[in-house]
């Protein structure tokens, strides 16, 4: 588990980190999302001990990392795997040197190596490429090399800045594909920074919004999505989107579960009532399809229809005079 309480981090007098609080359990994979200098890949370098801060904590496993002797940040470092945007390779050195580094550079035999890279060549599927050099790869394979590397030391969690920004959709689309794989068949908690909502919504459990070196939003991606906070509005582009009259009875459905008839259907069927359907979107995340609606009801009728979103057990917010985002 990782425990950042109060993070604190300046270059000279400018703060880069401010009051950043968060908890990220084993396993997970964590969204870090956020514009260019919002702070994310700072965030990064203190969680693996390559920056120092000056105020708050960073414990993870119960260590405070700032406070690791040299030799306990080496032991410390080995257990983080880290992958970049620009790859990172080895141009003079083949894929199966490229993944086996880490390992020779702490010393392990070479059966050990050739065992584990390729355990690993099958895992990201480039055991076709074991002799390849990187000038011979597409992006998506540079990238592949690079995870496979950074998973060779048996890590328990994996940093992933801008892992995917380099590359075309279809490409990012393998990529998550595999980090999701390699979470689930391993354990590994993964933290990706990203600028890309796309990336947040197709892998990651939950997330936080950094908002000039701020926590401005934190929580499960759905949960965040649904509730469609200001901060997140913005990063998307959409303050003005869904506005509506300031007075009204409104009701916000997600509806997690698509269901053989759809959800207004079998509404129009238990409630015998009119409304008004202000809004209605189909999204997926991590390969779940919710919809989302937003509907204005009479305010003599809301009983009736909290007691049906009740008893169909959807996600709902009950809205009342008030704008709507």
């Amino acid at each position: 588990m990782i425990v950042i309480e109060k993070l604190a981090k300046k270059y000279a007098d400018k703060a880069i980190l401010k009051d950043i609080s968060l908890t990220i359990n084993k396993g997970e994979i964590y969204g870090v999302v956020g514009i260019s200098g919002a702070g994310k890949s700072t965030l990064l370098r203190c969680l693996n001990g390559l920056e120092d801060y000056e105020g708050g904590s960073i414990k993870i496993n119960n260590l405070e990392v700032k406070n690791l002797t040299e030799k306990e940040q080496q032991a410390f470092r080995k257990k983080i795997g880290m992958v970049f945007q620009d790859f990172t390779l080895l141009s003079r050195k083949n894929v199966f040197d490229n993944i086996a580094l880490p390992m020779k550079c702490w010393g392990y035999s070479k059966k050990e190596i050739e065992s584990k890279v390729t355990e690993l060549l099958l895992l990201v599927g480039l055991e076709d490429k074991i002799h390849a050099m990187p000038d011979q790869l597409s992006g998506g394979q540079k990238q592949r090399v690079a995870i496979a590397r950074a998973l060779t030391l048996e890590p328990e969690l994996l940093l992933c800045d801008e892992a995917t920004s380099a590359l075309d959709p279809k490409t990012t689309n393998e990529i998550l594909e595999l980090l999701s794989t390699i979470n689930q068949a391993l354990g590994i908690t993964i933290i990706i920074v990203t600028h890309q909502i796309s990336v947040i919504k197709q892998v990651c459990h939950k997330m936080a919004l950094i908002e000039k070196g701020k926590v401005v939003e934190h929580g499960a991606v759905v949960q965040l999505f649904f509730e469609e906070g200001v901060a997140l509005n913005s990063l998307l582009g959409r303050n003005n989107q869904h506005q509506v009259e300031r007075t009204g009875t409104y009701f916000k459905i997600l509806e997690a579960a698509p269901h053989s008839e759809s959800l207004l259907y079998r509404l129009s069927q238990a409630v015998p009532f009119p409304y008004l359907l202000i809004r209605s979107e189909i999204e997926s995340y991590r390969n779940q399809t919710y919809g989302l609606f937003l509907i204005k009801v009479e305010k003599h009728h809301l009983v009736l229809f909290k007691n049906f979103f009740d008893q169909i057990k959807c996600v709902y917010r009950l809205i009342e005079e008030e704008e709507i985002k």
